[in-house]
């Protein structure tokens, strides 16, 4: 089996149709979706608020 990562730059409130865009173009099957959590500020430190940069999304091809 092959499988190739991509690295999806992401804001939350705003890509959902780019994802599901992206998501729909390819060929392979998904097999996960995993969120790189940013914790920079006070706030994001103590769980209250939290910001994801980018998805890393693995297909199998």
């Amino acid at each position: 089996m092959k499988y190739k990562v991509h690295r999806f730059e992401i804001d939350m409130n705003n890509d959902q149709i780019k994802l599901e865009q992206f998501l729909n173009s390819l060929n392979g099957d998904i097999v996960s979706i995993i969120p790189n959590i940013a914790k920079t500020s006070f706030l994001q430190i103590y769980g209250i608020s939290r910001k994801i940069d980018f998805l890393i999304i693995i297909e199998k091809i």
